[in-house]
């Protein structure tokens, strides 16, 4: 007789599932995005975070917690590394002191011109293997709702 397991019961395509196909595929990005990103000393998700920042104008804390679908604990905890390096400045709303604003520091904005290229050269090489890359990014897209 056969052991049961929680796989056994999902069936053998278990990993053929949208959550696990994601899964995997946002960490072998993050990995490429990394370690291209490797010379200029900065994290894919530090170059999202500080693209984040300087599009917006004079962004929230919590707006661009929601923009990236983070909670503000887990996104206070990435911004302190690039509040250490000075490459983003929080302050706080005149408005309403209970909200923190957020900027790139001028160090932050070299440190994004420099990254930008790499990330843009590496979308551009992902993107051309895929079949539908606009097609892949409105289904993501929905799935993010």
């Amino acid at each position: 007789m056969k052991a049961w397991s929680a796989t056994t019961s999902i069936g053998p395509e278990w990993n053929s599932g949208v959550l696990v196909q994601a899964q995997r595929a946002a960490r072998v990005l993050t990995r490429r995005f990394d370690s291209a990103l490797q010379p200029v000393g900065i994290s894919s998700g530090q170059v999202s975070l500080l693209m984040s920042i300087d599009q917006a104008k004079s962004p929230s804390l919590g707006a661009i917690a929601a923009l990236l679908a983070m909670d503000r604990t887990t996104l206070t905890a990435n911004i302190k590394p690039l509040e250490r390096r000075k490459l983003v400045k929080t302050s706080i709303d005149e408005r309403d002191g209970r909200v923190r604003i957020l900027a790139l520091t001028p160090e932050g904005r070299t440190v994004l011109a420099e990254a930008l290229p790499i990330w843009i050269r590496l979308h551009s090489a992902i993107e051309a293997r895929l079949a539908e890359p606009m097609r892949l990014k409105e289904d993501l897209s929905l799935l993010s709702e």
